[in-house]
């Protein structure tokens, strides 16, 4: 099922099916899941949503660093932003954001990754220097409890991207905005009934 419309972007080309690259590595993708969403909670339950994600990110070794619901297409969606490590790399971090639209039976995701290359990590050198360590490192204000994964801290903010534009984090905040503005949804997918919550409540931690 073709669920969104009007997904290509300037300066992405196809690269594949329902699949785009840019010149800096950064892939755009659209998936479509003919499943119930595999969301632990309602969209409307802000509180449990991120509790959670938190820590299925920080158990996959990773660590979320945005969740939130926007509306993409006119239809609610859960907007992410997560770091996971370089696949096969001993640094560096591939920052991946994504738009969910669940719908009660299925559900469609557009995914933008922009991977770390060349030197890696200057952006969290610069603003530890500038913040100090007690102000770099914080709890994960989802999850203070939260255990593993990669670690929460202040250089993964937006007030940050302006300085660091050409950063794939700020290129992955850029494209997710340019998605809201680009993308449209097929009325039939529109018209699905929607994602109410899973069935039965993922459990914590």
């Amino acid at each position: 099922m073709r669920a969104l419309l009007g997904v290509e972007l300037p300066g992405y080309r196809p690269v594949d099916n329902d699949a785009w690259a840019n010149d800096n590595g950064d892939v755009l993708s659209l998936h479509y899941f003919g499943l119930p969403p595999d969301l632990p909670a309602a969209l409307e339950d802000g509180p449990t949503l991120r509790n959670t994600l938190t820590h299925w990110t920080a158990q996959a070794g990773g660590g979320l660093i945005e969740a939130s619901v926007k509306k993409l297409g006119g239809l609610p969606a859960l907007r992410q932003i997560l770091k996971v490590p370089l696949p096969q790399q001993a640094h560096g971090q591939v920052f991946i954001g994504s738009f969910t639209v669940p719908r009660a039976g299925c559900s469609t995701v557009v995914k933008i990754q922009a991977p770390e290359r060349g030197m890696t990590g200057m952006r969290e050198a610069v603003v530890l220097a500038k913040l100090g360590p007690d102000q770099y490192f914080r709890p994960h204000p989802y999850a203070p409890e939260v255990q593993g994964g990669l670690p929460f801290h202040a250089a993964d903010h937006a007030r940050w991207d302006a300085e660091f534009p050409d950063h794939p984090l700020t290129r992955v905040r850029r494209t997710l905005d340019a998605l809201v503005e680009a993308v449209t949804v097929d009325p039939g997918f529109a018209a699905l009934a929607p994602f109410a919550g899973p069935v039965e409540p993922a459990p914590r931690g």
